[in-house]
C-alpha cells in the first residue's frame, strides 16, 4: 500500500497506492503504457513457508526496490534467504537480492527512504527490529539493518502509512500518539529525532456507523503525493478532518507552512456499503498531469440496494475516475468488478490500473457472478483513461489481492501474496509477493 510519484520535490517512499519515488529520480514517466502483459523474468519471489505471506509495499530508491509486508523467506536464483518482514533487491536483471535483513518482528505496511537511500523509514504493528525494542515506528540503516535510535520509535497504535515530502515524515495509522504528540491517527514527523513537526493538524475524528453492526475505528491508511509535489491524496476511516467534512478520501495541500485540507470532495464518498466491508476507499493515484483521480475501492454493495439489486450503483468494489479540481467533484466513469473487492491502483499516460482479487471488469449486472457483458479480468485491470472502459488485460493469481502498485521507469510492479500457492502474472508461474510488468 502507499504511493507516490516518481519525480516530485524530495519525497521518497510512500504511504498508501501508486507509482515509485526515486532518490535520484528527475522527470520520468516519459514511458506512455500499456506495460507488457508479459512479467520480467528473475524477480524475487515469496517462497513457499507453508502459511498466507504478504508483500504489501514496493518502494524504489536509487537502484535498489525495497519491499515490506508479512514474509519469513524470499526465493532468488534458485536460492532462498530468511527476511524477516523486510528485503531489498536490485531494480534491474538480475533483481538480485542484497544482503540487507533488519529483521522485524511483525508485520511492516509501509516504508519510506531518504533522499540519500541511506535510511529507512519503517512503519506497521512490530515491538522490535534486530535486538532493539521499538513499537510500531522506527529508522533503519539500509547498510546495516540496524535501527537509527536517535530517531523517536513509538507510536501507540498500528502505522499504516508512510510519506516523505521534504523533512516532513508523514505519518497516518490507528495510532492516537506518536513520539508522545497528541496528533491522532496522522503527525508529520521531524526525519531526523521522530518529533511531531507541526506541519500536519488536522483533527481527525469520526467514523463511520454500521446500521446493525457498529462502526469502524477511526485511522488514516492510505496516502499519495501529487507528480507536482504539492498536493497528497489521504485514504482512511474518518468523518471530519480540518474542521470540514470528510469521508473516505480527502486531498491535502502541502504547499504551505502547514498543511491544509483542500476543497476537493465528493457527495458520493458519503455513500454507506455492506455493513462489514463499510471502509471502502482503499487506494488512489494520480494521472501524469494530476489532472485526474483515480480510486479502487471495496465495499461488496451499496447498504441500501440487495445483492441482487442491478445494474450497480455507488462506489463500492469498483474502479473509479473524479477531476482533481479543488471543489464539490462528480465522478467521471464507474467500472463495477461485481462484487470483488480493489487495494490499489497506478497510472500511466495510456492506461489507469487497477488490482486487487477481482475476477471480472465492466460487471455492473453481476454481484459475485458475471452479470451480462463482463469481462474476465482476475487480479488486474488497465482502464482508458477517458472511458473506463477495459483496455489491458494480463491477469494474474487472485489470492488476498494486489495490495500494491508502482511505476517506473522500467515499468508496473506489483505486490501481492502466496495464498492457495497464488504465484501467477501475466500467466507466468513464480511471481508470488513481486511481479514487474514491463515497459517495452
Amino acid at each position: 500500500m502507499r504511493h507516490v510519484s516518481w519525480w516530485m520535490r524530495t519525497a521518497v517512499g510512500a504511504g498508501a497506492l501508486a507509482l515509485s519515488t526515486l532518490g535520484w529520480a528527475g522527470p520520468a514517466l516519459a514511458q506512455t503504457g500499456p506495460v507488457s502483459v508479459t512479467p520480467a523474468k528473475g524477480t524475487p519471489a515469496l517462497a513457499n513457508s507453508g502459511s498466507t505471506e504478504q508483500v504489501r509495499q514496493l518502494v524504489q530508491c536509487g537502484g535498489t526496490m525495497y519491499a515490506v509486508g508479512r514474509f519469513t523467506k524470499i526465493s532468488w536464483n534458485g536460492t532462498t534467504f530468511t527476511r524477516d518482514n523486510a528485503f531489498s533487491f536490485s531494480a534491474s536483471a538480475p533483481y538480485k537480492v542484497s544482503s540487507w535483513n533488519p529483521g522485524v518482528s511483525g508485520e511492516v505496511n509501509s516504508i519510506a527512504l531518504s533522499r540519500t537511500c541511506a535510511t529507512a523509514w519503517l512503519g506497521g504493528d512490530f515491538k522490535s527490529i534486530g535486538r532493539s525494542s521499538v513499537r510500531n515506528l522506527a529508522a533503519v540503516s539500509t547498510s546495516t539493518g540496524r535501527v537509527v535510535t536517535s530517531f523517536g520509535h513509538s507510536a501507540n497504535g498500528t502505522v499504516e502509512t508512510l510519506l516523505k515530502d521534504h523533512e516532513h515524515l508523514l505519518t497516518g495509522g490507528y495510532f492516537t500518539s506518536v513520539n508522545n504528540n497528541s496528533n491522532k491517527y496522522m503527525a508529520s514527523l521531524n526525519t531526523s529525532t521522530g518529533k511531531d513537526d507541526g506541519f500536519v493538524r488536522l483533527n481527525i475524528s469520526g467514523h463511520y456507523q454500521c446500521p446493525g453492526v457498529g462502526s469502524n475505528p477511526t485511522r488514516v491508511y492510505n496516502q499519495q503525493l501529487s507528480h507536482g509535489g504539492t498536493l497528497e491524496l489521504v485514504e482512511g476511516d474518518f468523518t471530519s478532518v480540518g474542521g470540514q467534512h470528510r469521508q473516505q478520501i480527502f486531498m491535502l495541500n502541502l504547499g504551505g507552512s502547514s498543511a491544509k485540507v483542500t476543497g476537493w470532495t465528493s457527495a458520493e464518498f458519503n455513500g454507506d456499503c455492506a455493513t462489514n466491508e463499510s471502509f471502502y476507499v482503499r487506494a488512489a493515484s494520480w494521472s501524469p498531469d494530476d489532472s485526474t483521480v483515480y480510486i479502487g475501492s471495496t465495499g461488496y454493495h451499496p447498504f441500501n440496494e440487495p445483492t441482487g439489486s442491478f445494474p450497480r450503483s455507488g462506489l463500492c468494489d469498483a474502479a473509479a475516475a473524479f477531476p482533481a479540481t479543488q471543489s464539490s467533484v462528480s465522478h467521471r466513469w464507474v467500472n463495477y468488478t461485481g462484487c470483488d473487492s480493489l487495494y490499489s491502483t497506478a497510472a500511466d499516460t495510456s492506461t489507469a490500473y487497477f488490482g486487487g482479487h477481482e475476477r471480472w471488469s465492466e460487471n455492473p449486472q453481476g454481484c459475485d457472478s458475471a452479470g451480462p457483458g463482463a469481462i474476465p479480468a482476475p487480479g488486474i485491470e488497465g482502464l482508458s483513461p477517458g472511458t473506463g472502459a477495459l483496455t489491458f488485460n494480463p491477469t494474474r493469481s487472485r489470492g488476498l489481492g494486489a495490495d500494491d502498485m508502482l511505476i517506473t521507469g522500467a515499468g508496473l510492479w506489483i505486490a501481492s501474496d502466496n495464498l492457495d500457492h497464488s504465484a501467477q502474472c501475466g500467466h507466468v508461474s513464480g511471481h508470488a509477493g513481486v511481479c514487474l510488468l514491463p515497459y517495452g
